[in-house]
């Protein structure tokens, strides 16, 4: 018999499922719950929230996570690679119907949040604190949280007691570590908005940057993307005392000083970025999503996508075996999601590790790579994995061209020396 038959109130043998973080992962997961009429409750500690972001979205995120035009701040087709030593290379989006969303994540957000209460989804402006776990594979959870709805700045101290547990609270996760789900390296993303004068910002109508080289970087990059009425300029690092971030960030100001000038910041931001997933990502009833389980990729450090469809895969997996909400899922059913989660993505973080491990160990292979984004068969690979989420196969020909091209540009670039 289930906990919840002995609650006066409680419609029996309902399965009761708490997602804890509010971003594109655990919306997404709450939205798909919802939709499925399983009770689910959605805890979000800070509902104006912005994370630090480049705000970049992939063409396929809009239609299927059916985002609406006015989420859309730009649409990019145009970006321009800048190497260590100020080389320029241009790539344009050939098919008109193709682009790059740019977003606000405090606008993204807030619509995906929204959008899983509409639907259904009971939205907690609380901050978890705890989580108890049951010493069976029948007995609830108990969150503690303080909700933060009413007018005391303290908040109210209360309790949920739930069956399954989503986790979608970012990084820094809470129910990660009461999960003990294991640590991970991390980099941060400093950031600065920067209002820019109206000729320096029609600039960047379109066009969005990435700089490359120790002075902006020395394992990442540093990107200048447009927004609806400002630009985000900023930089990722694994060296994260604040010192070496403050001197990148300085570095990426000066390559960019021309476009920038005239500029006022008007925000200043930072928050760590995974940089592989978690050891463990499901244990019990309890399943990560998102940042929390490490769902960023190498490479391009993109991570809005990838948290969306983790939390939907894993909400998907949870009613498949949720039987109406009449059952409880297993630790085994919730590991479906991982294996389908390897199965189709596993692929891409592989590839796009083994990116950042060749092209960003030093500016000699900065420069090479930047060469080899000047080849438009490169171009339409690099476009095409972004746009669609694939690691897209070439033909055999096109990737031995490809394959020639990226040996010749290493060796150029006195890359392969060790």
């Amino acid at each position: 018999m289930l906990w919840e038959n002995m609650i006066i109130g409680r419609k029996p043998l309902t399965l009761r499922v708490a997602v804890v973080g509010s971003g594109p992962a655990g919306s997404c997961a709450a939205e798909t719950l919802a939709k499925a009429g399983i009770e689910t409750y959605l805890f979000e500690r800070k509902l104006d929230n912005a994370k630090p972001c480049g705000g970049a979205i992939p063409l396929c995120m809009v239609s299927e996570f059916d985002l609406p035009p006015e989420i859309i701040d730009r649409r990019v087709r145009k970006m321009k690679m800048i190497s260590p030593s100020n080389r320029e290379v241009d790539i344009n989006l050939i098919n008109q119907d193709e682009y790059i969303g740019m977003c606000r994540r405090e606008v993204l957000d807030g619509f995906l949040r929204n959008r899983a209460a509409k639907l259904g989804a009971n939205l907690i402006n609380a901050t978890v604190h705890k989580v108890d776990i049951p010493g069976n594979n029948s007995d609830p959870y108990t969150i503690h949280y303080v909700d933060h709805s009413g007018e005391g700045v303290q908040g109210v101290t209360k309790t949920l007691k739930v069956d399954l547990i989503v986790g979608a609270d970012g990084a820094n996760s809470r129910i990660a570590k009461d999960m003990d789900a294991g640590d991970y390296n991390y980099a941060i993303a400093f950031q600065e908005r920067i209002r820019l004068p109206q000729d320096k910002m029609d600039y960047y109508n379109d066009l969005a940057e990435m700089y490359v080289g120790d002075d902006v970087s020395t394992d990442f990059y540093a990107w200048v993307f447009p927004k609806y009425d400002h630009v985000a300029v900023g930089t990722g690092t694994m060296h994260i005392n604040k010192a070496s971030i403050k001197q990148l960030q300085a570095g990426i100001r000066a390559r960019a000083s021309e476009k920038l000038a005239g500029g006022t910041i008007i925000k200043v931001e930072a928050h760590p970025i995974p940089e592989h997933p978690r050891p463990r990502r499901v244990v019990g009833r309890i399943a990560l999503v998102g940042d929390a389980a490490g769902y960023v990729t190498k490479s391009s450090g993109e991570g809005i996508y990838f948290a969306a469809k983790s939390g939907r895969m894993c909400a998907e997996a949870i009613v498949e075996a949720a039987n109406g909400g009449a059952r409880i899922p297993t630790e085994a059913d919730l590991k479906v999601y991982l294996k389908r989660w390897d199965k189709k993505y596993g692929l891409t973080y592989k590839v796009l590790d083994i990116l950042q491990s060749v092209f960003y160990r030093s500016d000699a292979t900065r420069e090479a790579f930047v060469e080899m984004c000047d080849d438009l068969d490169v171009q339409k690979l690099t476009f095409d994995s972004y746009l669609y989420k694939t690691v897209v196969p070439a033909n055999p020909i096109t990737q031995l061209k490809i394959t020639a091209k990226t040996i010749g540009s290493l060796i150029r670039g006195n890359a392969l020396a060790p």
